[in-house]
């Protein structure tokens, strides 16, 4: 691009690369804000997710009710042997479920609402103008008469363009190292009734070789329809084989399928958000995806609204290093789970004899009740220290093969 041409690029305060849940929220938070904002979305793409979203979420985020296309009040562990365990949450409360393609775009609409620009295309590269300033090229959504690669300028740039982020991989040294998990999965007709295989109100959760060597597959509800699905870091597996094998099993073969997706989830928070100057990345080019669980989209919209107020702060004060906080603030809310599950995810997937054992765990009512307080409020429980002490030495037991199975 010559000068000519930058000069009279369009220039924004921020452009937010990407419209999921991480992307809309920092769009709208610093919209909100007062910041001329543009938020730049891949026309066509919904990630595949489970859909699941805790209360924590509901309340920080203001999402109404009619966005949840189902409540949650049990999650079913079934492990190789098929002797699964129920987790009912016994506190009343529920997990929300949501349509990621209806949920996404309230939230690119609610940035709009907010005074965000919004706009359909292909994120091409970065590069900076004569005085150093940012430019976001990108392709836009074809029509008749629209140029092909076009830029503006950004005093900031945030990356929200998914696990293989390009803004990410152009400007945050060791983003192309991070680890994933690939998942699949397929949204089917519901049954009209319940049964053995199917609960509009609970989560299937399967920890079975079969299905998934090295992470765990899926049948979560969404009213009138379900997410079917399956993640592995394993290449050679072939995820589609194995979520036709899942349905075949369940008796869901002849469901009609509505739509397919894929995409890498990432697993390890990126040791470096930010190039210390203009550009920061959230959500899944972030790396804040949950280890074991694989839960993203909490993660996903906090970690952009610790990102957006950094950038405001940015912005504000001309001091790039402000930058620099949103992810020490996040990793200092949330590491210490982030580490745990990393843990729990190293040892207890790796073979069929000790996903048993993990779901034999899962029967122990302080496992319960820790787990459902831990992911609904999405803080470590404190509350009752000598539950977690019970737990360590009933997980001793396990791990050295003294407890019963």
């Amino acid at each position: 691009m010559n000068d000519m041409t930058s000069a009279a690029a369009e220039t924004f305060d921020v452009v937010v690369v990407g419209g999921g849940p991480a992307g809309a929220t920092a769009a709208a938070d610093l919209a909100a804000k007062g910041h001329s904002v543009l938020l730049l979305d891949k026309a066509g793409r919904i990630k595949p997710c489970g859909g699941a979203i805790p209360p924590r979420l509901i309340r920080d985020f203001r999402i109404p009710d009619e966005l949840l296309c189902a409540r949650i009040s049990s999650a079913r562990m079934i492990p190789p042997s098929g002797r699964f365990v129920d987790m009912p949450i016994d506190t009343g409360g529920y997990v929300g479920m949501v349509d990621r393609e209806t949920f996404d775009e309230w939230l690119r609409e609610r940035a709009r609402l907010q005074g965000a620009t919004r706009r359909r295309g292909s994120f091409e590269r970065l590069t900076r103008d004569a005085d150093g300033t940012t430019l976001v090229h990108y392709t836009p959504k074809a029509t008749s008469g629209e140029p092909g690669e076009i830029a503006v300028r950004a005093r900031m740039v945030i990356g929200a363009d998914g696990a293989r982020s390009g803004v990410a991989r152009a400007a945050i040294p060791g983003a192309e190292k991070i680890p994933f998990v690939f998942a699949y999965h397929e949204i089917v007709r519901a049954p009209k009734t319940a049964s053995e295989a199917y609960d509009p109100a609970r989560c299937d959760v399967h920890y079975d070789g079969r299905f998934s060597p090295d992470f765990y597959s899926w049948v979560f509800p969404h009213g009138d329809t379900m997410s079917i699905g399956t993640g592995s870091a394993n290449k050679g597996f072939s995820l589609r084989g194995s979520v036709g094998d899942l349905r075949m099993k369940l008796g869901l073969s002849e469901a009609a399928t509505i739509r397919r997706e894929g995409a890498p989830i990432p697993l390890k928070p990126l040791k470096k958000w930010d190039n210390g100057r203009d550009i920061i990345v959230v959500g899944d080019a972030a790396g804040v995806v949950a280890p074991s669980s694989g839960e993203g989209i909490y993660y996903a919209m906090a970690c952009a609204r610790f990102a957006a107020d950094a950038v405001h702060e940015a912005l504000v004060s001309g001091d790039a290093r402000a930058l620099a906080g949103a992810r020490r603030t996040f990793m200092k809310a949330h590491g210490k789970v982030f580490w745990i599950l990393g843990v729990m995810q190293w040892f207890w997937y790796r073979n069929d004899r000790l996903r048993e054992r993990f779901v034999i765990i899962c029967k122990d009512k302080d496992v319960q009740r820790l787990t459902w307080e831990a992911y609904m409020n999405k803080e470590l429980a404190r509350r009752d220290p000598m539950a977690h002490v019970r737990i360590f030495f009933k997980d001793l037991g396990h791990l050295m093969g003294l407890a019963r199975t």
